[in-house]
């Protein structure tokens, strides 16, 4: 053989030696979308999150809502926090709100709310009032790693639709293009529309001028005859057509102002829940939650017709429970029987959660989870759903992943303590409302009022509606769990009220519960 041919058969063999040794194309990662309802209860759909369907079950028109649960997994004891900006902060930092410290609703820069400010009894801390911040200059916030950033550095495109509410007005958490987001549809300060009409331009008048509440960024759809909710989703589509021209997975936060107030018709779903019966105000939500299922059902048929509904993991989840202490038709917290109480509230109405997941040839269709999770658990889950295990957070993370779960829903049994705490005060009054710590371990939940040192003690698997109060029937369980409930507040340097009278410190769970005992 020719010397001369030698060194291209060398190259030709290597070529050949490092193809076959080549680590093939690791799999796509799926889109994602989650849809995150504002005020939705547990209650406030046609699919039944309890052993049995309810009369709500059946007021309550949401097929597409029934569709994701028929092809994917229902979570029957899903929670979040009693109010939103809590919740949103856990969910985009992965920590537990008494870590976070955003313990209230936000909205002005540096000021906690007017109902704190003017309480007769108690003074309430320093907590974040600004929300999340990208950096560290931002005072009385949280400075985290947003999970959409870690999405957007691995290649996603993000795009972020409808309420964003994680920091107050005039700080960088106001905008959601500071948090990782490459869209922007509709977001601000604000936890609520001034109007859902696209025909009040969204509450944008020259009779609001310099208000918080009307919606920005939709000037496309002002003087239309169209529904907030529908602007939303025609906007969100676009924004994922353009992710899909660009052959970028995709990740969509579509985060509806709905159900919250003001409970306004959509005018397309009313007149038949008025025709049932129903009175004018009840009639109005309803036609809200349709509208909001509907919107889902846009984003499902959309997904089938671009051909990638079997590459798109969809997450379903609500912020708070259902609005019942104002606002509503009715009798005051009942909606979302047979849970008691609602929004605001640490009982069950306040805190659990409608929730579905459908994870194509992961979650099997028509399944139903009956272990428990929170809220910040959904951070590290979606990061491990897009596939990114390497990555690093200024916080702490407290939340755990359920992907586990989405694969083995019946395998699991859960012992871990599930953590509120809310050192401020919400405003309306009712069951389970008020300055509260409370914990979450197996059936039992401990509920601790800082006001008067007050404990509830709840067996939920025997007693769903909280109705019985076992303290002093089972002081041993109430002990323990108060200890529990201590050692996790201390660890992550929980805030606390102090009584006015004698600038007098809130004693701790365990202490408070050692008094009770002494005294029975």
């Amino acid at each position: 053989m020719s010397r001369s041919l030698l060194p291209v058969l060398f190259l030709a063999l290597s070529f050949l030696l490092g193809n076959c040794t080549k680590t093939p194309p690791v799999d796509p990662p799926p889109n994602i979308i989650l849809f995150f309802v504002d005020d939705m209860g547990w209650q406030d759909t046609s699919v039944p999150f309890w052993t049995q369907k309810t009369p709500f079950n059946e007021r309550y028109r949401t097929p597409n809502m029934e569709r994701i649960a028929a092809e994917g997994m229902k979570f029957t004891q899903a929670y979040a926090t009693p109010v939103c900006s809590p919740t949103r902060i856990s969910l985009i930092t992965g920590m537990n709100a008494a870590r976070h410290r955003v313990t209230n609703w936000t909205l002005h820069k540096d000021q906690i709310q007017p109902m704190e400010e003017n309480h007769p009894t108690l003074r309430f801390p320093q907590w974040n009032v600004n929300g999340i911040s990208p950096d560290t200059t931002t005072g009385l916030s949280v400075h985290a790693t947003p999970f959409p950033a870690l999405l957007q550095k691995a290649g996603y495109r993000t795009i972020h639709a409808g309420k964003a509410h994680f920091g107050a007005i005039d700080t960088p958490g106001e905008d959601p293009l500071n948090l990782g987001f490459d869209v922007n549809i509709a977001g601000h300060a604000a936890g609520a529309p001034k109007s859902y009409y696209g025909a009040e331009n969204f509450g944008n008048t020259e009779a609001f001028k310099g208000s918080p509440w009307p919606v920005p960024g939709l000037e496309h759809y002002h003087g239309q005859d169209i529904f907030l909710t529908e602007a939303l989703t025609r906007e969100g589509k676009h924004a994922i057509e353009e992710a899909l021209e660009t052959r970028q997975p995709f990740f969509l936060y579509m985060a509806y102002y709905a159900v919250h107030t003001p409970i306004m018709a959509d005018p397309r779903f009313y007149q038949p829940y008025l025709d049932r019966g129903l009175d004018s105000i009840e009639a109005r939500y309803a036609s809200m939650v349709e509208a909001m299922d509907k919107s889902v059902g846009d984003y499902l048929d959309f997904l089938d017709a671009k051909g990638v509904a079997d590459e798109t993991v969809l997450l379903f989840m609500s912020d708070n429970g259902g609005l019942s202490a104002v606002a509503r038709g009715g009798e005051k917290h009942t909606h979302n029987k047979p849970l008691s109480s609602g929004k605001g509230s640490i009982h069950e109405g306040g805190i659990r959660e409608p929730m579905l997941v459908k994870w194509p040839n992961v979650t099997a269709p028509g399944s139903t989870n009956p272990n428990y999770l929170i809220i910040e658990d959904f951070y590290p889950t979606i990061l491990e759903i897009a596939g990114i295990k390497d990555y690093s957070t200024v916080q702490k993370i407290d939340g755990i992943s359920f992907v586990p779960q989405l694969r083995e829903p019946q395998a699991l049994t859960q012992n871990r303590p599930l953590l509120w705490h809310y050192p401020n005060e919400w405003g309306p009054s009712g069951p389970g409302i008020g300055a509260f710590s409370a914990v979450r371990q197996g059936h039992w939940k401990l509920i601790y009022y800082h006001l008067d040192q007050r404990f509830e003690l709840f067996n939920l698997k025997e007693d769903i509606g909280e109705q019985k109060n076992l303290v002093v029937e089972n002081k041993e369980e109430a002990s323990r769990l108060a200890r529990l409930l201590t050692e996790e507040l201390m660890e992550m340097e929980a805030q606390w009220p102090r009584l006015k009278e004698r600038n007098q410190a809130i004693p701790m769970p365990i202490e408070a519960i050692a008094k009770i005992s002494a005294h029975d």
